[in-house]
Protein backbone atom coordinates (compact mmCIF):
# COMPACT_ATOMS: atom_id res chain seq x y z
CA UNK A 1 0.00 0.00 0.00
CA UNK A 2 1.13 3.27 -1.12
CA UNK A 3 0.68 6.55 1.03
CA UNK A 4 1.77 9.79 0.37
CA UNK A 5 4.88 7.73 -2.05
CA UNK A 6 6.05 6.13 1.25
CA UNK A 7 5.35 2.08 1.03
CA UNK A 8 3.73 1.14 4.43
CA UNK A 9 3.60 -2.71 5.40
CA UNK A 10 0.32 -4.23 6.85
CA UNK A 11 1.49 -5.52 11.13
CA UNK A 12 4.08 -5.10 13.21
CA UNK A 13 8.34 -5.08 12.40
CA UNK A 14 8.53 -6.97 16.19
CA UNK A 15 6.33 -8.96 17.47
CA UNK A 16 6.86 -8.53 20.82
CA UNK A 17 7.45 -4.58 20.97
CA UNK A 18 4.63 -2.41 19.55
CA UNK A 19 6.25 1.08 17.82
CA UNK A 20 4.99 4.47 16.15
CA UNK A 21 4.06 3.41 12.62
CA UNK A 22 3.34 -0.49 13.43
CA UNK A 23 -0.26 -1.43 12.12
CA UNK A 24 -2.39 -3.45 14.71
CA UNK A 25 -5.33 -4.88 12.43
CA UNK A 26 -7.20 -1.46 10.71
CA UNK A 27 -5.34 0.98 13.15
CA UNK A 28 -2.02 2.25 12.73
CA UNK A 29 0.01 3.59 15.77
CA UNK A 30 0.31 6.86 16.23
CA UNK A 31 1.83 7.65 19.66
CA UNK A 32 3.00 5.05 22.81
CA UNK A 33 3.98 6.18 25.42
CA UNK A 34 4.80 2.52 27.03
CA UNK A 35 2.86 1.64 30.19
CA UNK A 36 1.07 5.15 30.31
CA UNK A 37 -0.60 5.67 27.02
CA UNK A 38 -1.37 4.38 23.27
CA UNK A 39 -3.09 6.05 20.61
CA UNK A 40 -3.88 4.72 17.01
CA UNK A 41 -5.31 5.87 13.75
CA UNK A 42 -7.77 4.30 12.17
CA UNK A 43 -7.44 3.32 8.70
CA UNK A 44 -10.00 1.97 7.65
CA UNK A 45 -12.33 3.99 4.57
CA UNK A 46 -14.52 5.95 6.91
CA UNK A 47 -16.48 9.30 5.93
CA UNK A 48 -14.12 11.13 8.40
CA UNK A 49 -11.26 10.48 10.91
CA UNK A 50 -11.04 8.43 13.72
CA UNK A 51 -8.75 7.88 16.65
CA UNK A 52 -8.89 5.06 19.46
CA UNK A 53 -7.23 6.01 22.66
CA UNK A 54 -5.62 3.90 26.11
CA UNK A 55 -4.31 5.66 28.88
CA UNK A 56 -3.34 4.07 31.82
CA UNK A 57 -2.85 5.19 35.40
CA UNK A 58 -1.49 4.45 38.22
CA UNK A 59 -3.93 4.12 41.52
CA UNK A 60 -1.17 2.20 44.63
CA UNK A 61 -1.24 -0.99 43.96
CA UNK A 62 -4.29 -1.03 40.48
CA UNK A 63 -4.92 0.69 37.86
CA UNK A 64 -7.29 2.94 36.06
CA UNK A 65 -7.32 2.34 32.01
CA UNK A 66 -9.04 5.29 30.27
CA UNK A 67 -10.27 4.25 26.42
CA UNK A 68 -11.16 7.17 24.10
CA UNK A 69 -12.82 6.98 20.57
CA UNK A 70 -12.56 10.04 18.84
CA UNK A 71 -14.27 10.86 15.51
CA UNK A 72 -13.61 13.98 13.26
CA UNK A 73 -16.77 13.45 10.68
CA UNK A 74 -16.32 14.69 6.72
CA UNK A 75 -19.79 16.48 5.91
CA UNK A 76 -23.37 15.24 6.57
CA UNK A 77 -22.29 11.10 5.31
CA UNK A 78 -19.65 11.51 8.43
CA UNK A 79 -22.51 12.67 11.16
CA UNK A 80 -25.08 10.14 9.62
CA UNK A 81 -22.28 7.21 10.02
CA UNK A 82 -21.37 8.44 13.51
CA UNK A 83 -24.82 9.37 15.04
CA UNK A 84 -26.07 5.49 12.92
CA UNK A 85 -23.31 3.45 14.66
CA UNK A 86 -22.81 5.21 17.95
CA UNK A 87 -25.08 2.16 19.79
CA UNK A 88 -23.16 -0.41 18.54
CA UNK A 89 -19.50 1.63 19.12
CA UNK A 90 -20.96 1.68 22.44
CA UNK A 91 -20.92 -1.90 22.80
CA UNK A 92 -17.71 -2.51 20.81
CA UNK A 93 -15.74 -0.62 22.66
CA UNK A 94 -17.35 -1.27 25.99
CA UNK A 95 -16.48 -5.17 25.44
CA UNK A 96 -12.93 -4.28 24.14
CA UNK A 97 -12.02 -2.29 27.46
CA UNK A 98 -13.79 -5.57 30.13
CA UNK A 99 -11.75 -8.00 27.40
CA UNK A 100 -8.71 -5.81 27.95
CA UNK A 101 -9.42 -5.84 31.96
CA UNK A 102 -9.84 -9.52 32.23
CA UNK A 103 -6.69 -10.18 30.11
CA UNK A 104 -4.68 -7.52 32.60
CA UNK A 105 -5.82 -9.47 35.34
CA UNK A 106 -4.96 -12.78 34.39
CA UNK A 107 -1.77 -12.16 33.57
CA UNK A 108 -1.19 -9.97 37.19
CA UNK A 109 -2.32 -12.95 39.03
CA UNK A 110 0.49 -15.53 36.78
CA UNK A 111 3.14 -12.69 37.50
Amino acid sequence: MLVGGVGLRRGRRDPERLRPGDAVDFWRVELLEPGRRLRLRAEMVLPGRAWLEFEVEPNGSRCTLRQTAEFDPSGWLGHLYWYALYPVHGLIFGNMLKHIAREAEVRARGA
